[in-house]
Parts: structure tokens; C-alpha cells; sequence
């Protein structure tokens, strides 16, 4: 069976969930490439020696250009800072291996071209970390909608509500600094994806980005804020359907509102990650008086449920949908087809982004450049 080594930059939340799903993938889908974990940087040698024992990698790097480097790695995971991902991914490219990174692709849209360019020169697999499209009930919503199943869309509305930081009385910290740890860099790109996979592109947009909680403690004193804690848009996708996106880190109460509701001609759907294995399913048929949203719990007729579970509505988690990335990416390198979502999606979801922005500067509606 047929070995590759995984060379992981990063060794924090993201970093531990990567190196826990290449150490289950084989096994969760019998994968005809099996993953090695080879080598892993971090913040310093000692933390990657740390992460290297706990996670389970056989050896740890003073740096990310070690793990590039290395001739035993034959894949790069990127799991950093977002400003680290343009110069990483560029060497790996230049040094023959495919890349796997993690959202957003990189901390501006220069970086994003910049990244698709020598991705697509190099000809190897490369692939985006967007991982909550890809739990069962979401790619089930997809074929839904393929099939025609709530007729000809009429309407998209999407959130990312989170309330991690809607206490003002939370210290300032790495978070509240940087337009890139903003909510438009941090949890924006997720619905993003998720609107450009169940709707396609978008065309025009309108924004408004504001900072609810200006200023936070500090250490000395006060500390004022410089990124945002909420945005919302009006989209104008390119099929003619109208839409609207909300983003905030300052729901309180929402713990991982990552939902949706799509309207149709015959029907509509209603989905919420925070109950990530139902979808609520209406169809516009039958007599008045039985109509209504059905929930569907997903089960093993769902994709990519049964290599997880075997009983219908047990459920899947946040670690499975990384396990799923993880596949995916090993199949674009046995294969050397790509698989979605590659590069070139995650610069789509930058360009937005970018536009979000310059809308909200002067308030107008504004075209988003396509590729």
C-alpha cells in the first residue's frame, strides 16, 4: 500500500485536528494512499518537539522551511498564521509537493492570487480547508438543490454568528488586532464558501462592516479595537438571485451559527450547525392542511456518513469533517484530478471578501471580480 509522508506547519487547534485526521483517515475510508506523519513545525523547536510526541509525528522541525524541505515529506499541510500561508505555499510548490491549507487562503487577496498562480504553475494537487461544507447534512443539501428538489431558488439567506468575544469586558487580544483576525477574515470565509457552493458565484454586493465593542481592556489601560466584530451583505448572485450573508463574533448566545435557509419555486431548506446533523426539508405538495418543514436526521444514505457510523441519526462531529478534508486531499494526490475545493475556490471567497470591504467603505453596490 502506497505511503506518504505529511509534513504539518502548525501545531495549535487547527494543527492538532489535521494531524488527528491523518491519523485516522485510512482507516476511516480505507484509503489507497496512506498517510505518514513525517514532520512538524510549530512556534519554536520545543513547542514542535512537544506537539511531535502528542500527536504522534516522528519528528519535529525548527522551522517551516525544514518541513518543506524535508525529502521524506511528500505533502505540506499548512495550519499557521494566516500571513504565513503566501510563503509557504509558494515554496512547497517550488519544491515539487502538494499543498493542503488551511482558510482563508491568505491574509489579502494579493496573497490569494499570488498562491493560485503558483499553484496552478506548478501543475500539483492543492486544496482549501473549508470543513463545515462538508458535513453530511450540508452535501446532502447540495443534491437537493442539483436534483430541483424545492424548485427554481428564489432566495438565500446565510449566517456566521458566534459570541466568543460579545462580552466587552474581554480583554483585548491577537484577535481584536489586524484587519485579517477581524469577523470578515476569521469566520466570513465559511458561509462564503458555503453561499458559492449551494448558489454559485456571486456578482455584485453591497456591505456594511462595523466594530461593536470599540474598546477593550488592556494590561496598561484601554486598548482600542481595529478589526470588526460584525458585517452583513446583500448579494446579487450570478443566476439573478437575490441574498443576504450576516457574520458576527458578538451573537450572544450563538455558539457555532454557521446556518442557512434557501427558498424555492416548490419548496425551501433550513439548516443550522449547531444541530449539524439535521436538515429541515419543506415541499410545497399535497394538501394545505399537512404541509410543513420535515426534519431529516442524517444517517448512512447521506454522504460520507456510513464510513463514520451505521446507525441513522447517531450523528457526526467536527473531527469527521476534517477526517472528510483529509480524504479528499489524499484522493487529488493518488489520482492527480482536482478536488474541491481547490486554490482557485478559496481566491473566489477572497475576492468577495476584498469587495465586502471597498462596498463598505463608500456605501455602493459593487461588482465582484470573478477569477
Amino acid at each position: 500500500m502506497a505511503e506518504i509522508g505529511i509534513g504539518l506547519i502548525g501545531g495549535g487547534y487547527m494543527g492538532k485536528a489535521h494531524a488527528v485526521a491523518y491519523s485516522a483517515v485510512g482507516a476511516v475510508f480505507d484509503t489507497a494512499l496512506r498517510p505518514r506523519l513525517e514532520v512538524i513545525a510549530a512556534t519554536s523547536l520545543a513547542s514542535a518537539e512537544r506537539h511531535a510526541r502528542s500527536y504522534g509525528f516522528a519528528r519535529a522541525a525548527e522551522s517551516w522551511r525544514d518541513v518543506v524541505g524535508d525529502p521524506r515529506v511528500g505533502a505540506v499541510v499548512i495550519a499557521s498564521p494566516q500571513e504565513t500561508h503566501r510563503a509557504i505555499a509558494e515554496a512547497a510548490f517550488a519544491a515539487g509537493k502538494p499543498v493542503f491549507c488551511e482558510k482563508p487562503l491568505g491574509a489579502s487577496l494579493a496573497d490569494a492570487r499570488a498562491m493560485v498562480a503558483a499553484a496552478e504553475t506548478s501543475g500539483l494537487p492543492n486544496m482549501i480547508g473549508f470543513n463545515y461544507v462538508r458535513t453530511p447534512a450540508t452535501q446532502f443539501v447540495r443534491q437537493l438543490l442539483a436534483e430541483g428538489a424545492i424548485g427554481r431558488v428564489t432566495w438565500f439567506r446565510g449566517e456566521h454568528t458566534e459570541d466568543f468575544l460579545a462580552d466587552p469586558a474581554l480583554p483585548a487580544t491577537w484577535r481584536t488586532t489586524g484587519r485579517a483576525n477581524g469577523t470578515m477574515g476569521d469566520l466570513a470565509p465559511h458561509p462564503i464558501n458555503c453561499l458559492l457552493a449551494l448558489m454559485g458565484p456571486v456578482e455584485a454586493l453591497s456591505a456594511r462592516i462595523e466594530t461593536v465593542h470599540a474598546v477593550r481592556p488592556g494590561p496598561a489601560g484601554p486598548v482600542a479595537v481595529d478589526n470588526d466584530d460584525q458585517a452583513q451583505m446583500m448579494l446579487r448572485f450570478a443566476s439573478g438571485v437575490m441574498g443576504h450573508l450576516f457574520v458576527s463574533r458578538v451573537a450572544t448566545g450563538r455558539k457555532m451559527g454557521y446556518a442557512y435557509e434557501i427558498h424555492g419555486t416548490k419548496g425551501a431548506i433550513r439548516f443550522d450547525q449547531e444541530d449539524q446533523n439535521a436538515v429541515w426539508l419543506y415541499r410545497a405538495d399535497g394538501p394545505e392542511a399537512t404541509r410543513g418543514f420535515t426534519r431529516i436526521l442524517t444517517g448512512p444514505r447521506h454522504p460520507d456518513y456510513l464510513a463514520f457510523c451505521q446507525g441513522p441519526g447517531h450523528g457526526t462531529g467536527y473531527q469527521d469533517q476534517i477526517i472528510i478534508e483529509a480524504r479528499d486531499f489524499l484522493q487529488a494526490i493518488a489520482t492527480g484530478r482536482p478536488v474541491w475545493p481547490t486554490f482557485r475556490d478559496g481566491l473566489a471567497v477572497s475576492a468577495i471578501i476584498e469587495t465586502a470591504f471597498k462596498a463598505a467603505e463608500d456605501g455602493q453596490w459593487h461588482a465582484v471580480a470573478q477569477g
